[in-house]
């Protein structure tokens, strides 16, 4: 009886030996201690840090391998929970360590990771990807994509800093949809060491302009969306421009629409379906720029030219400019359109800006092209070829010529020169801007005696010149004034001296009677 009751006791004490050394360490009573949620992870991690058994509301300090990265309060019961974020640092174990009436710590495991940015989209997509966590200046770093059950490598030669980090950038290669693996290894970390990252393929949806104007075409090419998807449609700014487009069996499809009439600015562009949502698509950019079109592009001075506007803002007086001066105020509607029209003023033949903007300012412009066709050459009437001016000393003669028609209108220049090549200082006379069909010299441009030479040329509102005409000679005046003055007083002596011999002629027949 005595065995079996020392039996029965040596049992116990072995059953109690066995217990003890399983109890948890916070089983001591009243001591400090930390946890920490997650224990391990690459630096950026967001940690959780509980803390329990701590005076009741006291402050404490969190500190990470030494450095104070934040502070809390405990709870009336002496609990308190305070949130982290890993610092930039190479992989292993760091104390955290919170500190106010007493102290407790426990150990961060960091560990090589990937970081991605954006994490999602078609391909195509330029991804930047952050290594953390490595090991301080590892060098031949691979980046690593999964793609056809198999990793492709797609960077290579990377390098950590002294902290363990790396960033590099590569476009996503074409893939089929859904999650793809992206992993790294370097001299020291194996593959199965880094904490991968997934980028997720989407359908994807692409423009052939990025910018444009009001009912410009534009085609949307999509891929990656479900086989034989229907009910597909573009959305601008939210409307449907096409709708009812059928994928093929490889989910892709092309459809094109018009730029609607709306004001310019930036909007979204997207595309959904039955089976594809347009949060699964993403967006896309489209720039509205203001635009202007002309009818017509091409005529003469006095053209009645309209100009349509599309994409200004709305509801603003918009100055149309003509070679730079403001010719009309247009005023832009709700959708920032516009529509105007103004004669095409004087101006030389060839092509000339006609723009539109605010204040003064071109935000768009066309061309119009004034015509170059010359007017036709005047035919000279007086003074006739040789014809005579005048008798005595100076002359102001006047010159006349046929009319000539032209679309842009039409004037006259006539030269008078001393020899027909109008040279020089053979040019006795300019006249420009002549309307009329004739002209007459005035006092301060009398003409003296002598042999002249005469041309005309017509010029249109848009500078285009017709040739001279043939020079014509005409002479001013019969003889100088001198010669003139010699023969009145040659005719007043012989009439003199005729008087005299008949009267003395006269006397003598008297005397005989």
């Amino acid at each position: 009886m005595n065995l079996i009751l020392r039996l029965t006791v040596v049992l116990v004490l072995c059953l109690i030996a066995v217990a003890i050394p399983s109890l948890p360490a916070q089983a001591q009573c009243g001591a400090p201690f930390l946890e920490l949620s997650p224990e391990y992870g690459l630096p950026g991690t967001d940690v959780t840090v509980y803390g329990h058994d701590f005076a009741a509301g006291v402050l404490v300090d969190i500190k990470y391998d030494g450095n104070l990265i934040a502070t809390g309060r405990a709870s009336s019961s002496g609990v308190f929970t305070i949130m982290i974020t890993i610092p930039e640092g190479c992989q292993g174990h760091y104390q955290v360590l919170a500190k106010g009436d007493a102290e407790a710590d426990t150990y961060f495991t960091v560990k090589p990771g990937l970081m991605v940015s954006p994490d999602n989209g078609p391909p195509g997509t330029t991804v930047t990807v952050e290594g953390k966590g490595f090991a301080s200046n590892e060098a031949g770093i691979e980046l690593l994509y999964y793609l056809d059950g198999s990793y492709e490598t797609i960077g290579s030669n990377i390098t950590a800093n002294a902290k363990g980090s790396w960033e590099t950038s590569f476009q996503v290669p074409a893939s089929d949809r859904g999650r793809h693996k992206l992993d790294a290894q370097g001299a020291i970390n194996r593959l199965y060491e880094v904490e991968d990252a997934i980028f997720e393929v989407t359908a994807g949806i692409s423009l052939d302009k990025s910018a444009g104007f009001v009912a410009d075409t534009i085609t949307m090419t999509g891929s990656r969306f479900a086989t034989y998807e229907k009910g597909v449609r573009i959305l601008f700014d939210g409307q449907a421009v096409v709708t009812d487009i059928r994928a093929d069996s490889k989910g892709e499809w092309e459809a094109s629409f018009l730029v609607p009439e709306i004001p310019a600015g930036e909007y979204s562009v997207t595309a959904e379906g039955e089976q594809t949502k347009r949060q699964d698509v993403g967006e896309l950019s489209f720039q509205i720029e203001p635009d202007i079109a002309l009818s017509p592009t091409a005529g003469h001075v006095g053209t009645n030219l309209t100009v349509t506007g599309h994409g200004f803002t709305p509801s603003e007086d918009v100055d149309i400019m003509y070679d730079g001066g403001t010719v009309e105020t247009a005023k832009t509607n709700d959708q920032g359109s516009f529509e105007t029209s103004f004669p095409a003023p004087d101006s030389q033949y060839g092509e000339h800006q006609v723009a539109a903007g605010y204040a003064g300012q071109n935000h768009a412009n066309a061309i119009f092209t004034m015509e170059s066709r010359p007017p036709g050459t005047p035919t000279l009437t007086s003074p006739s070829s040789g014809g005579r001016v005048g008798i005595i000393g100076k002359a102001t003669p006047k010159f006349e010529w046929s009319a000539v028609s032209d679309d842009s209108g039409v004037h006259y220049r006539l030269q008078i020169a001393t020899s027909d090549d109008f040279v020089g200082s053979s040019l006795v006379a300019s006249v420009t801007g002549l309307t009329e069909t004739s002209y007459t010299l005035n006092a301060t441009e009398a003409l003296p005696q002598g042999t002249y030479y005469w041309i005309v040329q017509a010029v249109d509102g848009a500078q285009n010149e017709s040739p001279w005409t043939t020079p014509r000679p005409f002479r001013v005046g019969l003889l100088p004034l001198w010669a003139f003055i010699v023969v009145i007083v040659a005719i007043v002596v012989l009439i003199g001296a005729l008087i005299r011999a008949l009267l003395g002629r006269r006397a003598l027949y008297d005397d005989r009677w």
